[in-house]
């Protein structure tokens, strides 16, 4: 007997929604959309998150992937314009970050999906980390740069992955501007990368390629969860 084909997690009307939405950024259309936004949009990534968890818990048993619709993985719609000169009041994408257990925000270690049409991917590490946090991974590339040139230089991760983020035009003070890694040294943001192109999203297994890209972002995520003493 033949396997029964999943359906996709998502469908050609979450990029429909989103690209509306973009051209119709207002409190008005929202309201009236909005039961289109949670069946098209918030519905399938809270199963999405839901379905991922176990994966995830073999990669690593310390990262949470929570489908609670406020207050889980999956980010908010809503756009925090309080300090921002762009009043626009909903973000046009659908993301989720799965953080360690002991991660409080954002700028924590995680793993994260950014579904927005033409702007698809996955990503791993710690995006603008605060000061500490910050030097500590600075800290433990010098004192283990053999562990650090095998996560970023193992060939699964290079092959799905780049590493990006912004980066200082100057040695970090208390570091030798002569380092061999001083590029490493120089990243403000430790993250990684890796596209898909917008056609994987509405197969039915790219929850599997994603989490396969997960997988391969792991040595790079050990690296930065010991560097900070959260467990792996």
């Amino acid at each position: 007997m033949s396997r029964a084909v999943r359906a996709p997690h998502f469908t050609p009307r979450l990029f429909g929604f989103l690209r509306e939405l973009s051209r119709n950024n207002d409190r008005a259309w929202f309201t009236a959309n909005k039961p289109r936004y949670e069946r098209d949009v918030r519905d399938p990534m809270l199963r999405f998150i839901a379905d991922f968890a176990p994966h995830l818990r073999r990669i690593s048993p310390h990262f949470v992937a929570d489908p609670r619709p406020v207050g889980g993985s999956m980010f908010r719609i809503y756009r925090d314009s309080r300090f921002s000169r762009d009043k626009r009041p909903y973000k046009t994408v659908a993301s989720a970050q799965f953080r360690h257990e002991l991660g409080k925000d954002v700028h924590a270690p995680g793993f994260y999906l950014h579904l927005e049409p033409g702007n698809v991917f996955g990503a791993v590490g710690m995006w603008r980390p605060e000061s500490e946090p910050l030097r500590l991974v600075r800290e433990a590339i010098v004192e283990r740069p053999a562990d650090w040139k095998r996560a970023v230089h193992a060939k699964a991760f290079r092959k799905r992955f780049e590493l990006d983020g912004d980066t200082l035009r100057r040695a970090p003070r208390g570091f030798d501007p002569e380092h061999p890694l001083i590029e490493d040294l120089k990243r403000k943001d430790f993250v990684a990368v890796a596209p898909f192109e917008d056609a994987e999203v509405f197969e039915p297994d790219f929850l599997e390629r994603y989490a396969a890209t997960a997988r391969a972002g792991a040595p790079f995520m050990a690296f930065l969860a010991r560097a900070v003493s959260v467990p792996w």
